[in-house]
């Protein structure tokens, strides 16, 4: 297994830059995963890895090679495809050797590599199946062993999950997972989930437009996004994103209030904080409302979902705006109840004019 480093890569079609100058390092052995909405260049990055595409400029490096002009065969990268990409007249065990096969490995090299995949994978009864005699997952599971045996430095997976319904999802996640984790391997990871970004990853690179949002661990992206992309896109359900104002700052404390806010009172970091007047936007994680009498928060509730472990409710503030809260299971909340709200010590986020975040202490 090898690392990775990406140096000002860049990739456009005519005049149109679809990957914006992207700088990236990728240690042996970690599970990174490229997370972000459709069109924003995740799986475009991870065929210019493999090789796939040709990089406009830029360089990237595998296990210290400058790979720029290596064939994709040649650049030890396995891929596993989101559609699997299997030969439905072969048995999976010549699905999984096909690409020895065409290397020349000698049959009992063969037989022994596609043997030792299938082990790995839990897959041994399905040798001598067909692909149209397999479950979703069943063919996942084939794809990804075709990816083992060729021994790769690292593996690229391309929203691989997708055609899976949610239970499989969840069971393949968890499949993955326990592979990396035997394997030891480089695994580069591609989806629009944030759910399978946060549960996979050991670092989430998050795109938009083709550039880079923020890189970090998952629960650093959760906690501190760097701007207002991120805080939407990470977390399930949705930060809430509310309008407000500074109404006075007091060294580094700062008040808040407006139209859907009265006084919400919150510490600065060192860096520069918003003055007196400014509009910014205020982040709150449905998980951090909290009922409270004199809550700063008063939705009128519209929607409740009781889910057993919890109640998550959600509802228009004076504005019109939404908020949404998670609360305890069996929470006393009615349809059209105003519910006063207030936000658990040291969560409230801010986030400047600019969308950037605005460095705040923890209470």
């Amino acid at each position: 297994m090898a690392d990775l480093k990406l140096r000002g890569v860049r990739k456009a079609y005519g005049a149109a830059d679809v990957i914006k100058g992207v700088d990236l390092d990728i240690a042996h052995g970690e599970f990174v995963v490229f997370v972000g909405p459709s069109g924003c260049g995740k799986s475009t990055l991870l065929r210019l890895i493999a090789g796939l595409e040709d990089i406009t400029s830029g360089d990237i490096e595998i296990g210290g090679k400058l790979v720029n002009d290596v064939e994709a065969r040649d650049r030890g990268v396995a891929m596993v495809f989101q559609s699997y990409a299997l030969y439905p007249h072969m048995s999976v065990r010549d699905n999984v050797g096909f690409g020895l096969r065409l290397a020349r490995v000698p049959k009992a090299e063969r037989a022994k590599a596609v043997e030792e995949a299938a082990r790995i994978l839990q897959m041994e009864p399905l040798l001598d199946r067909k692909p149209a005699q397999l479950s979703g997952g069943q063919r996942q599971r084939v794809a990804i062993g075709r990816a083992i045996v060729r021994d790769p430095e690292v593996f690229l997976f391309d929203e691989p999950l997708s055609n899976l319904d949610a239970a499989l999802r969840m069971d393949m996640r968890a499949e993955l997972a326990r592979l990396h984790q035997q394997l030891g391997a480089t695994m580069i990871y591609v989806t629009h989930d944030q759910v399978e970004a946060m549960t996979l990853a050991d670092k989430i690179v998050v795109l938009k437009d083709g550039e880079v949002q923020q890189i970090g661990a998952p629960m650093e992206l959760y906690d501190h996004p760097a701007n207002l992309f991120v805080a939407g896109f990470i977390g399930a359900p949705k930060m809430n994103l509310l309008e407000a104002d500074v109404t006075s700052v007091d060294g580094a404390t700062i008040r808040l209030g407006g139209a859907d806010l009265t006084e919400l009172t919150v510490t600065g970091a060192a860096g520069t904080l918003p003055a007196r007047g400014e509009a910014v936007t205020l982040g709150i994680r449905p998980h951090d409302l909290i009922p409270a009498a004199d809550g700063p928060l008063r939705p009128r509730i519209d929607l409740i979902e009781r889910l057993g472990h919890e109640t998550i409710i959600a509802g228009a503030l004076p504005s019109g705006a939404r908020l949404t809260a998670v609360l305890e299971a069996r929470s006393p909340v009615r349809l059209d109840e105003e519910v006063p709200l207030s936000v658990a010590p040291g969560a409230a986020r801010l986030f400047a004019a600019s969308g950037e975040a605005v460095p705040l202490k923890a209470d």
